[in-house]
């Protein structure tokens, strides 16, 4: 049969080591084990290292609210939220609680036994690996929505003729040097935002090659209102007010654009303009087919993007490819762009509970034909949780949101003597939607393997702090659930 843990928790990167705290400090007397497929605490910010890293939210909210950001900077290096990240888990004990290398590939419930047996695959020092079960009571993924093991590649044409190299950000090579090479990102996205004004200096000339472009919002990387709070006030409290201010700026961001986005559209396009050099094409860089915030925005901290563009050592190309070629990529105008190195910043690979299968009483589950219920458990899935945080704000406030409701629903549960949970659904009743609310190129190529989400309450994501911090500190735990 294995180990019993009263709570598995998947994933070390930040939901988990949320989770982990929230679960020693609500249940204290519950067993708990994270599992973590690779050998380091970080998650996204162990994985990725190219050039530049950082965060697209600011500290404040992606950060932990039991333990304050202390930096200056709240736009803060991957370097950095790592070290945030791992010291969080030593400074409370949580890294003690974690298994590493230890892959969960898939997980049966038993409603006999009311429990979890969870399959995992353990690696060993010497790369072997043997396979090892666990059983729980409960099971929470926080494993991201990301493959980490894979990122998208397009079937670039004739890419083989290339005689320079491609790389994808997610395995960036730890010795690649491009001092004075001509470097081409393809994307238009946060990571291709963020390598361009990261690498230029070093280049002879760095291009970012897109199809679509983003929007783009502008901030500084140490926030002004956050040093003067903090100077003053106590370190929790100035912490705390600054997260509240935050997550209510970027919710008002994010009303306004979609209730007004003509008018949002004029506005972020005013801010862009005022930072491209003279005789810089607004058109069609900067003009993308889309709304503001169907697809997240960039954030440029203190405009170092536009810096690099103004510098002259970094462009723009907005265009389709054609083909590769040996020297570069030839682009449907007809126009040649020279490379040494081309970066394909072409988005993830979606992948949900790390890509472990789920079976309930032998039957195994298909992911994609179930609904998400108050965003964090599937329907006629018992005693199992998966932390989904915000695509409109940072991941983190909802995913802690997240943890605190599942302590309050295993509260519920062990107050109440019960063994089991599943949330029901008439799927008549509900019209199905997508999970996540953007129109991304990669949420787009996931979706029909996604859980989906439904048009009103338990069912529906509402993607409002707000909202979900009422709903998820004292709203009901018992609608459309089944106790027993």
């Amino acid at each position: 049969m294995g180990e019993h843990i009263d709570i598995i928790v998947v994933g070390a990167g930040l939901s988990g080591i949320d989770a982990a705290y929230r679960i020693q400090t609500e249940l204290p007397s519950k067993s708990y084990a994270i599992l973590e497929s690779r050998e380091a605490i970080g998650g996204t910010w162990d994985l990725f290292r190219y050039p530049g890293i950082r965060s697209d939210s600011d500290m404040f909210t992606l950060g932990f609210p039991f333990r304050p950001w202390k930096a200056a900077k709240s736009i803060a290096d991957g370097a950095s939220i790592l070290e945030y990240v791992r010291d969080t888990a030593a400074e409370f004990g949580i890294d003690q609680h974690i298994r590493f290398r230890h892959k969960v590939t898939a997980a049966s419930w038993s409603s006999e036994e009311r429990r979890w047996s969870v399959h995992v695959t353990v690696t060993r020092d010497s790369g072997e690996t043997y396979e090892k079960n666990y059983t729980t009571s409960f099971l929470y993924f926080c494993s991201g929505y990301y493959s980490y093991t894979q990122g998208h590649m397009p079937q670039f044409p004739n890419v083989e003729s290339f005689e320079g190299q491609v790389i994808q950000p997610q395995f960036w090579p730890k010795d690649l040097d491009y001092t004075g090479k001509k470097v081409v990102v393809i994307g238009s996205g946060a990571t291709a935002v963020t390598l361009l004004p990261s690498m230029a200096p070093k280049c002879e000339h760095i291009t970012m090659l897109q199809r679509s472009p983003s929007y783009f919002a502008s901030l500084p990387a140490v926030d002004p209102i956050a040093r003067w709070t903090r100077r003053f006030l106590p370190e929790g409290l100035a912490h705390t007010l600054i997260r509240i201010k935050n997550a209510l700026m970027a919710l008002l961001l994010f009303q306004f654009c979609k209730r007004f986005p003509e008018v949002a559209k004029r506005v972020l396009g005013k801010a862009i303009v005022k930072q491209l050099p003279a005789g810089f094409k607004f058109d069609p860089h900067f003009v993308p087919s889309y709304n503001p915030w169907d697809q997240r925005m960039c954030l440029v901290p203190d405009g170092d993007f536009f810096k690099a563009i103004r510098s002259g050592k970094a462009s723009i190309v907005t265009d389709r490819i054609d083909t590769f070629t040996k020297t570069g990529i030839r682009v449907l105008s007809g126009d040649h762009i020279d490379a040494d190195i081309v970066i394909a910043a072409t988005g993830l690979n979606l992948q949900i509970l790390g890509g472990a299968n789920i079976s309930v009483d032998g039957k195994a589950i298909d992911l994609s034909q179930r609904f998400v219920y108050k965003g964090l458990m599937l329907d006629d899935i018992p005693n199992m949780a998966l932390c989904i945080g915000y695509t409109n704000a940072s991941w983190t406030l909802r995913a802690d949101l997240s943890s605190l409701y599942v302590c309050r629903f295993l509260k519920h549960m062990i107050a109440n003597k019960y063994t089991k949970a599943v949330p029901r659904c008439n799927h008549s009743e509900v019209e199905p939607r997508p999970l996540l609310n953007l129109n991304s190129g990669y949420i787009q190529r996931a979706t029909s393997t996604l859980p989906r989400q439904g048009s009103a309450d338990p069912w529906y994501l509402r993607n409002n702090y707000v909202f979900d911090w009422f709903s998820m500190k004292f709203g009901g735990l018992t609608d459309k659930i089944e106790f027993s």
